[in-house]
């Protein structure tokens, strides 16, 4: 890895995912590089962006190196910092349009692929294992789950109705006490639009509610397939901004559909 001089500019957007309206969806920062840096800056800048994402993408032989930083921690996988990163690469001419982007991250290889104006990853399945309650989690969310489960990255809690997702009132300092990236909490739709909801919330890495988490759809598209019995579903994500997840379970793969649009580009001066 090398050092930022100091003397360089690199160019950046920052793009609102899963969305197709600005100031809605999940707002990641991009940056654009021409190699790997130090690690300590790019948690640097993802602090100064202060989003719950900020990627950083450089060029290899056979693709593209992308890393996930929250203004706290770099993290594993990241949904919607991926599809600002399909765009960001296409709208710079970095790709051609018509062709797919083979990413390199520390969850393997993802595949974005572009159809129209909406973008699909391919991302591994992580299935949640059901698990007891952690002591704390009913408290911090403040009501009891149908259902608790475990993956990788997160707690999946499952509530009676759509009303109790989007009117849970969390204590963050509580949660973050409960050693897991986040918790995704989740219900059935009540709107013929959509066939479940969520929203996700993850003090541990500095992101109290996550706009809209793609990540966690990796988790949520297994779980309500299982029970809709459907491989293809569209999830909404209840925060404040909202946004609109596609997803299409095959086999031990999960492929999530969205939109983006870019609110800011411009040079990032280092």
């Amino acid at each position: 890895m090398l050092a930022i001089t100091g003397k360089e500019t690199m160019h950046f957007f920052q793009i609102d995912a899963f969305t197709d309206r600005a100031f809605k969806g999940n707002p990641a920062s991009i940056c654009l590089m021409d190699r790997d840096v130090d690690d300590d800056w790019m948690q640097a800048v993802a602090a100064e962006m202060g989003l719950s994402e900020t990627a950083f993408v450089w060029k290899v032989d056979d693709g593209f190196h992308l890393r996930w930083f929250t203004p706290k921690v770099e993290v594993d996988l990241c949904g919607h910092a991926t599809l600002a990163a399909s765009h960001a690469i296409w709208k710079s001419g970095w790709q051609s349009a018509d062709s797919s982007i083979t990413f390199h991250t520390k969850s393997g290889t993802l595949l974005a692929t572009r159809s129209v104006d909406e973008i699909f990853l391919d991302f591994p399945a992580k299935p949640a294992t059901e698990i007891d309650p952690p002591d704390g989690l009913a408290a911090a969310i403040g009501m009891m789950p149908v259902y608790c489960g475990k993956n990788d990255f997160d707690i999946l809690m499952q509530v009676e109705t759509q009303a109790d997702v989007e009117n849970a009132k969390v204590d963050f300092s509580r949660l973050a006490e409960i050693p897991v990236r986040g918790v995704i909490l989740t219900a059935k739709s009540e709107s013929d639009q959509f066939d479940f909801v969520s929203r996700f919330f993850a003090p541990a890495v500095g992101i109290n509610e996550d706009p809209v988490t793609g990540s966690a759809h990796v988790c949520l598209a297994p779980f309500w397939s299982s029970r809709l019995g459907r491989d293809d579903l569209v999830g909404y994500q209840a925060s404040q901004r909202g946004g609109i997840v596609k997803t299409r379970l095959d086999g031990d793969r999960v492929h999530l559909g969205g939109n983006a649009i870019v609110v800011v580009e411009g040079e990032l001066m280092v």
